[in-house]
C-alpha cells in the first residue's frame, strides 16, 4: 500500500478519524486514502491532494481561534472544568454562567490574556490570545449558557454518575420485537395495547420486571412499509403502525356510521392477519386500515379538556412536531424520496415547505393528533407496567441511527455526514462485515448545534420509558464509516466526542428516572465498558460471547453486575433454532461467511459442547435432555450471575425456531418479518402466552435460578 501522506494522516487525526486499527483477528490494519478521502469529504474537508490536505488542515488548526467560546462544552457536576476561550490580546472580559431554570446569574472569574500561557495568533488580521476559566465545582446539572462578554454558548452539566434506580435489585423481563406480539384485538401487528397487557401480565402472574421493545421510532408513512424497526426516518417520533385506533379517546364519540366503519376496519386487518403458519407479517395492511381509522378519529370534535391536552402537547415537542408531520404529509402526497422534491421543497424553512404546510393542513393536523395519540398510549403502557408492580416498567430501544431518506436526513440535513454510511466491520459472526445504510452524525456538526438534536430525541424516547437500551453503544465512542459504494470491509473508525454523549444521556435519563443499557457487543475497546461502569450505565452480556481469556465458557459468577444478561439476542435465531445450527444454515445458504461451512460447524460444535458440559457439570441438565429442557438450564445458568437485569426472549418461552433477523441481508431473509410462533411454527397470540405451560416453566427457571 502507498504510503500515506502526512498531511492526509494529521488532517485525518485532527478529526478523529482512524488512520489505522486492529481486526476482529487481531490484524493491524492501515487505513489508505481511497478510504480516508471520501470519509474526510464527508466531515466537510478536502484531503483529494496533499496540497489540500494541509490547507485544511491549517484552517482546522486556526478554526477553534476564531470562536471566542466552544459552540458546547459538556462537563461533570461535582468537578471543576476548565474552557479554553480566544479574546483580543491584551483585553479582558468577564466570564459568567446564566442557569437553565431560573436564570440566576453566576460569575466565573475575570477573564485577562496571560501571554505566559500561549502565544498569541494572528486570525484574520488580528492577534488573539488564549486564555481558560475554571468554572465551579457547584453548578447544577442542566443545560445553562455560558457568557463571556458579548459571546455565549451551551453550557451542559452533566451527573459523574447515573444513580441506580433500583438499589440492591434484580429483575427478570422479557424481550420482545413488540410488531411480534399479537392478540386478538391488534389490528395485524403487536401495538402499544398489547405491550401494557403484556407488561400487566407478566408483572403481575410471573413477576417480571420489565419488558424491552425494539425500537418504536417512526417510518415513512408510505407503501410498503420500511420492516426494520432500526431503520427508521426519524428517532424523535413513534411509529404510528404501533397506535391502536379504538383505544383512542375520540373513538368513543365517533357517529354510529363511523363507529361501525372503524370496527369494519379492525375485523378486515384482523381477519388477514390470522394468516398461516409459516405466514409473514403484513404491515402494508395493517397501516393502510389504520391510516383510514386516523382520518376517522381526527374528525371528532375535542371537548375543552382534550383541547387542551394537545395544546400542551404541541407546545411542549415544538417546531420539531410540526415540521415532522409536514413531512408526512409531503410524502403522502408526493411520495419520495425527498430528494427528489422540487428544490424549494428540500428546505423545510422555505416559503414553498410553508405554502404546502398550509395546503396540507388536515393531513399534517392527522399526523399531529397520532403522535399526541401514542404519546398517551406509551404513557399508559408505562403505568400499567409500574402497577403491575414492575421495578423498571417498559424499557425502550434506540436504534444507531435513521434513514437517509428519512425525516432527519430533511430537517437536519447539517448534522448528518454525506457521502458514507454507517456500518461494523467484519467480526466472527458477521465476517463480511455490515452496512447499516444510515448517515451518521458528523461529531463536528453536532457538537456545533449544541447537541440539541441528540437532547431533544433522548427526551422523546425517554419520556414514558423506565429504561432505554442504547443499540451498539459504541457509537456513542466511535463508527464505523464506510464511504458509499464501497463493501462494508472497506471503513474505518470515526471518533465521537463520549464525555459529551454519555454524558447528556446520563443528564436525560436522569430526569427522566430510567436506566440505561448500553448494547457493548462485538469488537470492543476494553475502557469503553469502564467508562459505561464509571457513569452507572449498564453493559450488556449474552451468554454464547462470554468467555475468558482462554475461550472457555467464563462462568456466570464473573459476569459483570452492572449488565442486562441474555441467553440470546435478536442477531440470532431463538435458543432451539440455535443449538440446531439455524445461524450456520441460514448464512452458509446466503454466502455470508468467509470460512468454509463444515470449519464453521466444527468451532460452532465445539463451542455449543463447552457450554453444555457447563450445564451438566452444574447438575443443570441431565443426560438426554430435549431442547426446552436445554433451554430452561441456559437460562438457570444466566441467572446465577450478578448482574442486574436478567432478559429472557419471549420467542424462547414460546420455542420458536426462526431468526428475526440476519444481519448481512435486505430482501434475502424476510427480516423483520417473522411472526412469534411454537416450535411446530403455529401463530402464538397474547392471550396463548398466559396458558402457556413453557412460559411459565421457563420464568419459574429464572425465578430460581
Amino acid at each position: 500500500m502507498t504510503a500515506l501522506d502526512p498531511a492526509v494522516r494529521d488532517l485525518a487525526g485532527a478529526l478523529g478519524v482512524a488512520t489505522e486499527y486492529w481486526d476482529w483477528q487481531g490484524r493491524h490494519v492501515a487505513v489508505g486514502s481511497d478510504v480516508l478521502v471520501p470519509v474526510l469529504a464527508a466531515l466537510g474537508v478536502d484531503a483529494s491532494t496533499p496540497s489540500a490536505a494541509a490547507a485544511a488542515l491549517a484552517e482546522q488548526r486556526s478554526r477553534r481561534w476564531r470562536q471566542p467560546l466552544p459552540p458546547c462544552t459538556v462537563v461533570r457536576a461535582g468537578r471543576s472544568a476548565r474552557v479554553d476561550l480566544h479574546i483580543d490580546e491584551g483585553a479582558s472580559a468577564r466570564a459568567w454562567v446564566v442557569l437553565e431554570d431560573d436564570g440566576e446569574r453566576h460569575d466565573v472569574l475575570s477573564v485577562g490574556a496571560d501571554p505566559r500561557r500561549v502565544a498569541a495568533r494572528r486570525v484574520d488580521g488580528r492577534l488573539v490570545a488564549e486564555v481558560t476559566v475554571e468554572l465551579p465545582d457547584d453548578l447544577p446539572i442542566g443545560w445553562h449558557t455560558l457568557h463571556v462578554a458579548a459571546a455565549s454558548a451551551a453550557l451542559v452539566v452533566t451527573p459523574d454518575r447515573l444513580p441506580d434506580p433500583m438499589p440492591g435489585a434484580r429483575a427478570w423481563g422479557f424481550l420482545t420485537q413488540l410488531y411480534q406480539v399479537r392478540s386478538r384485538r391488534s389490528w395485524g401487528l403487536g401495538d402499544i395495547g398489547d405491550l401494557a397487557d403484556l407488561a400487566s401480565w407478566s408483572g403481575h402472574e410471573l413477576g417480571a420486571g420489565f419488558v424491552l421493545v425494539n425500537p418504536l421510532h417512526a417510518g415513512a408513512p408510505s407503501l410498503p412499509m420500511e420492516p426494520s424497526p432500526y431503520l427508521p426516518v426519524t428517532r424523535r417520533f413513534t411509529h404510528p403502525i404501533y397506535l391502536r385506533p379504538d383505544a383512542v379517546p375520540e373513538a368513543a364519540y365517533l357517529p354510529v356510521t363511523e363507529r361501525a366503519a372503524l370496527e369494519a376496519l379492525a375485523a378486515a386487518v384482523r381477519s388477514r392477519s390470522a394468516g398461516e403458519p409459516g405466514a409473514l407479517l403484513d404491515r402494508d395492511t395493517a397501516w393502510t386500515a389504520k391510516r383510514a381509522a386516523l382520518e376517522l378519529l381526527v374528525g371528532v370534535p375535542l371537548s375543552p379538556g382534550r383541547a387542551a391536552s394537545l395544546a400542551a402537547y404541541r407546545e411542549r415537542e415544538g417546531d420539531g412536531l410540526l415540521d415532522f408531520a409536514t413531512w408526512c404529509a409531503i410524502v403522502e402526497d408526493r411520495g419520495g424520496p425527498w430528494q427528489c422534491w422540487p428544490e424549494p421543497l428540500r428546505d423545510p424553512r422555505s416559503p414553498a415547505v410553508a405554502a404546502e404546510r398550509d395546503r396540507l393542513a388536515p393531513t399534517v393536523e392527522l399526523h399531529v393528533r397520532a403522535q399526541w395519540w401514542l404519546d398517551e398510549q406509551l404513557a399508559a403502557a408505562q403505568s400499567a407496567a409500574r402497577a403491575a408492580g414492575m421495578v423498571v416498567g417498559v424499557v425502550h430501544d434506540l436504534a444507531v441511527g435513521v434513514h437517509r431518506e428519512g425525516f432527519d436526513a430533511w430537517a437536519e440535513p447539517d448534522v448528518l455526514a454525506q457521502g458514507v454510511v454507517v456500518g461494523a466491520p467484519p467480526d466472527a459472526f458477521n465476517q463480511q462485515g455490515q452496512s447499516w445504510s444510515q448517515p451518521p452524525w458528523r461529531p463536528d456538526a453536532l457538537a456545533e448545534a449544541a447537541y440539541l438534536p441528540y437532547r431533544d430525541m433522548l427526551r422523546t424516547v425517554l419520556r414514558h420509558a423506565g429504561g432505554l437500551r442504547v443499540d451498539h453503544v459504541l457509537g456513542l465512542f466511535r463508527l464505523w464509516w464506510v464511504p458509499e459504494g464501497m463493501t462494508p470491509d472497506r471503513g474505518t473508525y470515526v471518533r465521537y466526542d463520549h464525555e459529551a454523549l454519555v454524558g447528556i444521556l446520563a443528564l436525560e435519563a436522569l430526569r427522566a428516572g430510567a436506566l440505561v443499557v448500553g448494547e457493548d457487543l462485538g469488537t470492543v475497546e476494553p475502557w469503553v465498558r469502564d467508562v459505561l461502569r464509571e457513569r452507572g450505565l449498564l453493559g450488556t452480556s449474552v451468554l454464547w460471547f462470554e468467555r475468558d481469556a482462554d475461550g472457555r465458557p467464563l462462568p456466570p459468577e464473573h459476569w459483570r453486575e452492572l449488565c442486562l444478561a441474555t441467553v440470546t439476542t435478536h442477531d440470532l435465531p431463538p435458543t432451539a433454532g440455535y443449538l440446531r445450527g439455524e445461524h450456520l444454515r441460514i448464512r452458509s445458504e446466503l454466502g455470508l461467511l468467509t470460512r468454509p461451512v463444515e470449519e464453521e460447524r466444527a468451532i460452532d460444535a465445539a463451542d455449543q459442547q463447552a457450554w453444555l458440559d457447563t450445564l451438566r457439570g452444574r447438575g443443570l441438565l441431565r443426560a438426554g435432555a430435549g431442547p426446552r429442557e436445554t433451554v430452561e438450564a441456559l437460562h438457570r445458568l444466566v441467572a446465577a450471575a450478578p448482574s442486574r437485569l436478567l432478559g429472557v426472549a419471549l420467542t424462547d418461552a414460546v420455542g420458536d425456531l426462526r431468526a428475526q433477523n440476519q444481519p448481512g441481508t435486505t430482501q434475502e431473509y424476510p427480516n423483520w418479518r417473522v411472526p412469534l410462533t411454537d416450535s411446530a411454527g403455529r401463530p402464538v397470540l397474547l392471550e396463548d402466552l398466559a396458558s402457556s405451560d413453557s412460559v411459565r416453566s421457563l420464568a419459574r427457571a429464572v425465578a430460581l435460578g
